[in-house]
């Protein structure tokens, strides 16, 4: 049975940035009621990357800040148990054109690795920024054939239940930046023209 999955996300960001606003006087709104994990997050992309760059009533957004071309902190969690129970808050998106028959490849891997054709980007949504790097880097690692997606699944369960430990991962690279050359450029498949 052919499995077709569409690996396609709705791009609330785009939809919700008409209404966003910078944020204002430098301040964040008001969090208390997000959910506590979209809260850490917040903090944790203002302390690293300065306030964020549009501020809507559900989402915090970045863009062009440090190695990604878009990061959303969402006020709402998004429960996923892989590889333990914890709550998808932050959302950071990369330039990289994935070749269509490996999208399947890339759901059975982790739920939460989205995947847009048309601008050509790959993301991930997890609690923490780390999270997400280990998350793309081995999403790199299936789609260069570096790992199939069992190998992955394992490296990355056995990565977070040492990190989650307090103790340092056997490849600690791999929670702390990309071990590839993200693409800088547009990579942006307009598609084919069929009639005009």
């Amino acid at each position: 049975m052919q499995k077709t999955i569409a690996f396609l996300t709705s791009t609330a960001a785009g939809l919700a940035m008409a209404g966003a606003v910078a944020a204002q006087d430098g301040q964040l709104p008001d969090l208390s009621d997000w959910h506590e994990a979209s809260q850490a997050a917040a903090q944790a992309m203002v302390d690293k990357y300065g306030q964020p760059d549009g501020v809507t009533d559900t989402m915090l957004v970045w863009n062009d800040n440090g190695p990604w071309t878009e990061t959303i902190v969402y006020k709402e969690a998004i429960q996923h148990d892989f590889p333990t129970p914890h709550p998808d808050v932050l959302k950071q998106t990369i330039n990289y054109d994935v070749a269509v028959d490996m999208y399947d490849e890339l759901a059975e891997f982790d739920g939460s690795v989205f995947v847009e054709r048309t601008p050509a980007t790959m993301a991930a949504r997890c609690d923490k920024e780390a999270a997400n790097f280990l998350a793309l880097n081995l999403a790199h690692d299936i789609l260069t054939g570096e790992r199939t997606v069992d190998e992955a699944r394992t490296f990355y369960a056995d990565t977070m239940q040492a990190v989650m430990g307090g103790g340092e991962p056997q490849n600690p690279e791999y929670i702390q930046g990309f071990t590839f050359d993200v693409p800088q450029e547009d990579l942006t498949n307009s598609g084919e023209v069929i009639f005009q």
